[in-house]
């Protein structure tokens, strides 16, 4: 057994999956990474399976040490790191690059290049007890992970020895959608003045200070309330990307941690394929909407999951016969039989002098 070292934590670090299993009726969030699908080419890229858990860090990222034995490391897009040895020497890792930190050597990973998250896969996992079937992390319930908190200098996390010789692996950056985020309407859209809907899809909104796992509050238009009708509704379930409206008529966004029942009407909800595109934006970037059926909606998904395994069918092993056969390997020419060419070369008469 091998172990990670935290020697820096980042700003908030914290062992996700795919989230709790049966905890609603307890009052407990599903959780979860905030993007899915990156976790899974995550996992493809270390072997792991789909849902395994990574580490998902926000704002500031950590410096890690493998520690006791090599451990195999990849991170995902929003991600890039700097390893380095014992006796000084770097390396650059690229995102979507699985590699083997070897024991002792400690990489160093940058701050996310856009919005606030980013993943580092680790393969065969990280050995925490699982609660309610993950080992993700709920920071409001103090449950899961590592004893239900964010990680801090001096955590050692124990995970699988890498096996020796394993080559780099690598997959071409998956391709970004671009666009309005997609909704379908409801629950709750008889709340709001007819025009509430198209309202929320004409103008762009912004993402407030205001944001995190639980939830992304909007500034932009105001969403008004249809006569006799205010924010406040008998509670009901909630689900991550649902768009609640409290009676300042601005919308929240609820993410991964949000609460399991509200009080306030919900005018229409984020499809699941475009939740991953939320984990991207930060406070001040702009968003737009615009309205799907369901139907569309189950097609995009089916879409997104195709995108996804076309993307892990496409793992090379860095510096495989792929690479080689792409690259360029000829800088130049050296004839050995020409003096000029190779230093210290013999010319004829003296190779028949020294008997050569």
């Amino acid at each position: 057994m091998a172990y990670l070292t935290i020697l820096r934590p980042g700003a908030r670090t914290l062992l996700q999956d795919l989230g709790f299993q049966g905890g609603r009726a307890m009052g407990i969030p599903p959780g979860g990474v905030m993007d899915r699908a990156a976790l899974a080419l995550l996992n493809a890229l270390l072997g792991n399976s789909p849902g395994a858990e990574a580490l998902e860090v926000t704002l500031t990222a950590p410096v890690l040490l493998a520690d006791e034995g090599d451990v195999r490391i990849a991170l995902s897009g929003t991600l890039s790191g700097l390893v380095r040895a014992p006796d000084g020497r770097t390396r650059a890792l690229p995102p979507w690059t699985a590699t083997t930190l070897p024991e002792g050597h400690q990489i160093e990973i940058a701050a996310p290049s856009t919005g606030p998250y980013g993943l580092i896969g680790i393969a065969g996992g990280i050995a925490v007890p699982r609660r309610l079937g993950s080992r993700s992390t709920c920071l409001p319930a103090r449950l899961g992970g590592l004893d239900g908190r964010a990680l801090a200098t001096g955590d050692r996390l124990s995970v699988a020895n890498a096996p020796p010789g394993l080559p780099d692996r690598r997959v071409p950056p998956p391709a970004v959608t671009d666009g309005p985020i997609r909704l379908v309407p409801g629950p709750q859209t008889e709340w709001f003045a007819g025009a509430g809907l198209a309202t929320l899809c004409a103008a762009p909104y912004r993402v407030s200070p205001q944001c995190d796992r639980m939830g992304m509050r909007l500034e932009g238009a105001t969403l008004p309330f249809a006569p006799g009708y205010r924010a406040d509704i008998l509670s009901d379930g909630i689900v991550p990307g649902a768009i609640q409206v409290p009676g300042t008529g601005q919308p929240i966004i609820l993410l991964a941690d949000a609460q399991t029942t509200g009080g306030y009407a919900k005018i229409a909800t984020v499809i699941g394929a475009d939740l991953p595109r939320l984990s991207r934006l930060g406070p001040g970037d702009a968003l737009r909407f615009a309205l799907v059926t369901v139907a569309e909606a189950e097609a995009i998904a089916q879409d997104a999951q195709r995108t996804l395994a076309d993307s892990i069918a496409r793992i090379e092993e860095v510096g495989g016969l792929h690479t080689l056969t792409s690259a360029n390997l000829i800088g130049g020419v050296v004839d050995m039989q020409r003096p000029d060419h190779f230093d210290g070369h013999l010319f004829a008469a003296d190779r028949k002098a020294e008997g050569t």
